[in-house]
């Protein structure tokens, strides 16, 4: 019977990551509860569980006294005759360890003792889930598409059910059941009936993590991720830098012929990313940006965030992006409130110092690089 007791335990520790020492606790609990629900208490009673052979022994602390009219609880004290019959050497004030025979247990003392014991197991099966996947909050998990609840979808991540919010959905996305997708965790929340895992496709979170994974060199930090904007389903832009100069931060990324964004571009469903190179300088950093649109000039205000960019009349619907989205992007990326301006409109911009920059150095429509300059009206 104690044989086959540890054995379950091995089992449970195993499969469900709960410890041994918190079985016997529940075990020793269980039969604490079984104790009270018989003799109506067990303030005084103890329970004692070998480790390593599954014995146990439950016991209970009584007061020895002189006779049976000192008696005034059975479950506390003990008459000096009785208390003899277990140990010669006792005498009255004593406490003696009384054992306790858990077979005359009745049939609900013993249901509820199994039902402390199932709880307890319940209660620690869903905090080590809750702990592991704690673990793994802000982190990409792959799970299954299980069901769809009204507009939300249901992730199996295996020992727990994710969520994946209608607002945290990709517009257009759409998953067969059984399908294997990679979600981002946003949070993780302990609940009565275990963690609920909330997961985002939209994140752009999600897509760094997917180039952490994909990237080797982004994971020995040689090639670190400065800023991400994405707007999910679309497009993302990305600044990359380099921490070693003769390792090529945007080529680490993009792979031997589009290798590797070309893998995160498929787990996207074809949402278009732009690597771009990081720089210090305000200037060269938004020209970057704003590609693949060439730019003439860059005049950057680091103090107010603000920064003026003009490019050739026939690069301006370009910059700009369809629906504005190529220099909306370029600004979340660079924190910069970006105005884009064609050659004509700068030059009859009011306090637009626009011929100032215009030089032999400006040829083919691209401006040299370190040639930014910080804007200023005069």
């Amino acid at each position: 019977m104690n044989k086959e007791l540890i054995e379950a335990l091995d089992i449970l520790e195993k499969e469900k990551e709960i410890s041994k020492d918190t079985l016997f606790e529940a075990i020793e609990n269980s039969l604490v509860t079984a104790c009270r629900n018989h003799f109506g208490k067990a303030d005084n009673v103890k329970v004692e569980i070998n480790r390593e052979t599954g014995d146990f022994l439950v016991y209970a602390e009584k007061e020895v006294v002189e006779t049976a009219e000192e008696v005034e609880d059975d479950c506390l004290q003990i008459t000096l005759a009785d208390a003899k019959e277990l140990s010669k050497k006792v005498k009255v004030g004593d406490i003696l360890n009384v054992e306790i025979k858990s077979k005359e247990f009745g049939r609900i003392a013993t249901q509820n003792a199994k039902n402390v014991i199932l709880q307890k197991i319940r209660e620690e099966e869903r905090s080590v889930i809750y702990n592991q996947f704690y673990a793994k909050e802000k982190d990409v998990v792959t799970g299954v598409v299980q069901r769809y609840v009204g507009n939300n979808i249901s992730i199996n991540l295996g020992k727990a059910e994710a969520m994946l919010s209608e607002t945290e959905q990709v517009k257009g996305e759409v998953f067969k059941l059984t399908e294997r997708i990679k979600v981002y965790i946003l949070e993780v929340k302990k609940t009565p009936k275990g963690p609920r895992i909330n997961v985002s496709r939209t994140h752009p979170e999600l897509v760094k993590r997917l180039f952490e994974a994909e990237v080797t060199e982004i994971k020995d930090g040689t090639v670190e991720i400065k800023s991400i904007a994405r707007e999910a389903g679309s497009r993302t832009k990305m600044a990359v830098w380099s921490n070693n100069p003769n390792v090529d931060a945007v080529g680490a990324c993009v792979g031997m012929n589009g290798a590797r964004v070309n893998a995160i571009v498929d787990e996207l469903r074809g949402e278009k990313i732009d690597v771009v190179n990081w720089d210090e300088n305000p200037g060269n950093l938004i020209q970057n940006a704003l590609a693949p649109a060439k730019i003439v000039a860059v005049f950057a205000d680091p103090d107010e965030k603000t920064a003026k960019v003009v490019v050739p009349d026939y690069q301006l619907s370009l910059a700009i992006g369809k629906e504005g989205q190529n220099a909306r992007l370029a600004a979340r990326l660079t924190g910069y409130k970006i105005d884009i301006k064609s050659e004509t409109q700068a030059k009859d911009a009011p306090g637009f110092r626009y011929e100032d920059y215009i030089d032999d150095e400006y040829e083919d429509g691209e401006y040299e690089d370190g040639e930014y300059e910080e804007y200023s009206e005069e």
